[in-house]
């Protein structure tokens, strides 16, 4: 039935019915009030939520969804997760008038199987209706609840086999009803939720949306509801306009790029995601067409919806900037992603752990393929995490606490053409923050020891990868922790010559004799104290390390991004001096010598 339920979901919706002519000044100015109640939306939310995944992490996406399901606006959030919110949007609008939709309603949907991301991801949405009773826009906010009541704490179970093991499905409910909370639903939702948080966080959620629906309301107010109808339909048609004029300007063909996953939670080796992106003209496709579909694979299913969005954050990274982003984007792309493939799973397939991969794969691939003609314009918007390094206890109370590992690293940070990797994350996470020592040992019972960039983790290319730090965490009381490790073996891929950056690790009991390293998937007890190390590979490099410039080199030793063995065997750069006597510089002849010797001629340099 999925399938059948992801095709309509899908399908192109048409304009709104409305006879009012807009001018494109007003339209712009309704698409800016529609980002800037996003905004508010998003902000109220954050300022009201109980958990910290919400309220420090700024893990809420807030968009505005048409009477037709059509994505209308957005804000700024996470780009992959901005693009989700529709399809859960639709299958409620699909059932709008057997549950009895009015002024005040609002509702909660989260099942990959009827438009949702994963379990976690909640998406909460408010109706705005006009003088007539029909709906103008819907208010949507999407966040990650930190547990949804499956069988292991947290929603990430690395052993599932299906969906219902990972925590209660809503394909859509009603939450509030004219304006009224709907006392039983609120307490089944509280009563399979272990976090003493998640009342507020859905309180949060649910005044958030009601305040996005007044807003708009405003708006319609203002302007009237067939000019809002008429501007949607206006932005929409733009960007669809904006962005096929993009790819007409590229040259037509087809570029193909596999991405693998190193294995699934039980062991299968190399899962494989494949995209095929084909120009013809000002029509772009992207063809997932022989991505992997074993049915024996465990924990890698991702959902049709985080594909589709996956995709479309790429895609937009990829095309001007100023482009607005709604739905206008997929209605310019032809999105094949095979049904029964690990990319649309067949119905009831744990999704929990495929949000990450090999969701993000989907963007890695597309950005590899693409490469090849637009390289000014290629970044991976991705992370190669396998799942938060969670570790999860109880109280004397009984209480849950869960630390999901979120904490301020340096990560998959890849270098782009003419610009070196900086910051300490991949631009892919938007506005997320995460969580500093401070914060996070206010909150759970740790101690984050160190978090320092580790030399040569960035991947060597004429523009070089940042480093990814290791992180080291003491735990105080006896926990559980969780962990998929993958990005060991196919870790993040450089571009054009660049070197892929280096693999991640995880280290459990460090420093005593039982010190262990995750291989693959684990869920298990640990003492009080345990010491816990977590390495995150950097960036992808970007073109040949040969053609570096030796002095950016001799700055990377120094700044100690890169070891003097790197700066000879990776970049053909020859130094003399010392790290420690801070008195490191090229040896200009010797440069030229090696990398002439390697086939670069002195005049690359």
């Amino acid at each position: 039935m999925s399938f059948e339920v992801n095709r309509r979901l899908a399908a192109r919706r048409p304009p709104l019915a409305s006879d009012a002519d807009i001018d494109p000044v007003t339209a712009g100015i309704i698409r800016g009030a529609y980002e800037t109640i996003c905004y508010e939306v998003a902000t109220h939310l954050g300022r009201s939520a109980s958990s910290a995944i919400i309220n420090q992490s700024n893990e809420r996406n807030g968009s505005i969804i048409d009477g037709h399901g059509r994505l209308a606006g957005l804000s700024v959030g996470i780009p992959q997760l901005l693009f989700i919110s529709p399809m859960a949007v639709r299958w409620g609008l699909e059932h709008q008038r057997e549950d009895d939709w009015g002024p005040g309603d609002v509702f909660v949907g989260n099942d990959p199987d009827h438009g949702g991301g994963h379990l976690p991801d909640y998406t909460v949405y408010c109706p705005c209706f006009d003088d007539d009773g029909e709906i103008v826009a819907i208010q949507a906010l999407q966040t990650h609840q930190g547990d949804t009541g499956g069988k292991d704490a947290g929603g990430f179970s690395v052993d599932a086999l299906e969906i219902f093991a990972e925590g209660m499905i809503i394909p859509g409910i009603k939450l509030v009803h004219r304006g009224e909370p709907r006392r039983d639903i609120l307490e089944m939702l509280v009563r399979n939720n272990r976090l003493p948080s998640f009342p507020g966080d859905i309180a949060a959620m649910i005044s958030a949306t009601q305040l996005g629906a007044r807003l708009l309301s405003g708006l319609v107010g203002k302007y009237g509801a067939d000019s809002v109808r008429a501007a949607t339909n206006w932005n929409i048609a733009d960007t669809e306009r904006r962005f096929r004029a993009q790819v007409a300007d590229w040259p037509d063909g087809q570029y193909d790029a596999d991405v693998f996953i190193d294995h699934d939670t039980v062991g299968n080796l190399d899962i494989r995601v494949h995209v095929s992106c084909r120009v013809d003209g000002d029509q772009l496709t992207i063809d997932m067409t022989d991505t992997d579909d074993r049915p024996e694979l465990v924990c890698v299913w991702n959902t049709f919806s985080n594909s589709r969005g996956y995709a479309m954050a790429q895609l937009a990274s990829m095309v001007d900037p100023t482009i607005p982003k709604n739905e206008g984007l997929f209605d310019a792309v032809d999105l094949i992603i095979p049904e029964g493939s690990i990319l649309q799973p067949p119905p009831n397939k744990p999704a929990a752990l495929g949000a990450f991969h090999p969701a993000v794969e989907v963007g890695e691939a597309i950005c590899i393929a693409l490469s090849e003609i637009l390289p000014a314009r290629s970044s991976p918007q991705v992370y190669k995490i396998g799942m938060p390094n969670a570790v999860v206890g109880f109280d004397a109370a009984g209480t849950m606490w869960l630390d999901q590992g979120v904490d301020v690293r340096a990560s998959d940070a890849s270098a782009t053409q003419g610009i070196d990797g900086w910051g300490s994350m991949c631009s892919g996470l938007g506005n997320l923050i995460l969580a500093s020592a401070e914060e996070a040992e206010s909150r759970f019972p740790v101690l984050n020891l160190s978090r320092e960039m580790t030399p040569d983790t960035g991947g060597a290319g004429q523009w070089r990868g940042q480093p990814g730090t290791l992180n080291v965490k003491q735990v105080l009381e006896p926990f559980t922790a969780v962990a998929w490790m993958v990005s060991m073996r196919h870790p993040l891929r450089g571009l054009l010559g660049g070197d892929d950056a280096a693999p991640y690790s995880c280290r459990y009991r460090v420093g005593t004799p039982d010190e262990s390293r995750v291989e693959n998937a684990i869920s298990v007890q640990l003492p009080a104290d345990t010491v816990t190390a977590y390495q995150y590979g950097g960036g992808g490099g970007f073109g040949d390390p040969q053609l570096r410039d030796p002095q950016a080199v001799c700055e990377d030793v120094l700044d100690e991004y890169v070891s003097l063995e790197a700066a000879r065997d990776r970049y053909g750069v020859v130094l003399n001096g010392s790290v420690e006597g801070g008195d490191v510089q090229v040896d200009v002849e010797s440069t030229r010598a090696l990398r002439a010797q390697r086939g670069r001629e002195p005049s690359a340099q």
